[in-house]
């Protein structure tokens, strides 16, 4: 009977060891092999390009503010007190919808064509039209809705805004709080949709060779999934079976030890 406890209480325990085995280095460890790698420099070249959707903030200046005024769709900002309001000289940029068309309506210009152009290129565009009017003018662009979502096995998933020009997969994996232990590193799935046709792509961040790939840095509304491996798999479907399963152990014990004592 002693030997009955004793294996009633180490088989369960078994059976979840068996379950959830020991993750290798090669499944948790990121860029391996990179010692072996060849330095590219590719970063500085990189820009995203500009898509249906997108908002830009878009700011003309010029020596004289007054002549770049007509430029510039603004409004004034009603600052209220307790008792007296004051329209002071701050300033709320509107912003500009590229529609279906790849397409923004700017003043004097009319309509200009942005979809699938870099923010240089936009800016390259827009300065060569407005020189006609303005000797010297200043353009200023930004994606205003520039955001990356992050989803799955990660520390706190959500929509991140970037506020810079461009953001890394492992800057946005790091904004989430990074993956957690259950997740599956050789198998992130990136959504990308561009000019309305959508991309699924897979990257592996324990292979150092992704850190040179297209999905490297991250366009603006990129889904990111992190999937989660076999390990938290059937830790989803152990947790609500625990007490059946030892219940079976347990079964299976009492009737093994049942055959040894009639055997006996």
């Amino acid at each position: 009977m002693k030997y009955y406890y004793v294996l009633q209480r180490a088989i369960p325990f078994l059976i979840m060891g068996l379950l959830f085995s020991c993750a290798q280095r090669k499944d948790v460890v990121y860029y391996q092999d990179i010692d072996a790698m060849t330095p590219q420099s590719n970063s500085s070249s990189y820009e995203i390009k500009i898509q249906q959707d997108d908002l830009l903030s878009i700011i003309v200046s010029a020596e004289d503010p007054e002549i770049a005024a007509p430029f510039n769709l603004s409004s004034v900002v009603t600052q209220q007190t307790s008792d007296l309001k004051i329209a002071g000289g701050q300033m709320t940029m509107q912003l500009y919808l590229v529609d279906i068309n790849g397409n923004i309506d700017f003043p004097i210009i009319g309509k200009l064509k942005v979809s699938g152009l870099t923010r240089t290129e936009v800016m390259q565009v827009l300065h060569a039209k407005i020189a006609t009017y303005i000797k010297n003018p200043i353009i200023n662009l930004r994606i205003a809705n520039f955001k990356v979502s992050i989803q799955g096995e990660v520390m706190n998933p959500g929509s991140f805004p970037v506020n810079s020009e461009r953001i890394t997969l492992i800057e946005a994996l790091a904004l989430a709080g990074d993956l957690t232990i259950y997740g599956k590193r050789n198998n992130i799935l990136i959504i990308r949709e561009t000019n309305g046709v959508k991309s699924f792509n897979r990257v592996d961040i324990t292979n150092a060779a992704f850190l040179n790939s297209s999905f490297y840095y991250l366009a603006q509304n990129d889904v990111v999934y992190v999937e989660p491996n076999k390990s938290r798999i059937n830790a989803a479907a152990v947790g609500p079976n625990t007490g059946v399963i030892i219940s079976i152990s347990s079964l299976l014990i009492t009737l093994i030890t049942l055959i040894v004592s009639s055997s006996n």
